[in-house]
């Protein structure tokens, strides 16, 4: 059974991971997607921390910035869509720069969506799980 799908008349409990460079991100972020949203999020500082992240818990989805020093969220992705074992996660990227995927900037990356910077944390999850297709 997959998240989302109901066990035993309850639903199950999605796992976010949440990227970005900065810490009050990602702790807005957090809580807004725990409160808010009813589920249960962990953090990563970066790229290859997300990866590392992905590859041990295995989220439901994962919200990540494009831009952070080291690996940026489009390469971070590239490399989650290659391996096997976190290809079918689906990513929605976080910018600032919305304007610039408007403008085809980050055209053909393999995520599901993009969400922009700053976000209201009242309608994070529910932004989330519009892109998601989540009821």
């Amino acid at each position: 059974m997959t998240a989302g799908e109901l066990d035993a008349g309850r639903e199950v409990e999605r796992r976010i991971l949440v990227v970005d460079d900065d810490e009050l991100i990602r702790e807005v972020a957090q809580m807004s997607l725990e409160v808010i949203g009813g589920w249960r999020v962990t953090t990563a500082g970066g790229g290859q921390e997300a990866i590392d992240r992905a590859r041990a818990d295995l989220p439901d989805a994962i919200v990540m910035d494009v831009m952070m020093p080291g690996m940026d969220g489009p390469t971070a992705a590239v490399a989650l869509r290659a391996d096997p074992a976190t290809a079918g996660i689906p990513i929605v990227l976080l910018t600032a720069k919305v304007q610039s995927i408007r403008d085809g900037a980050l055209a053909g990356l393999p995520v599901e969506g993009v969400l922009g910077k700053p976000f209201d944390p009242m309608l994070l999850p529910g932004e989330l799980s519009a892109i998601l297709g989540w009821s």
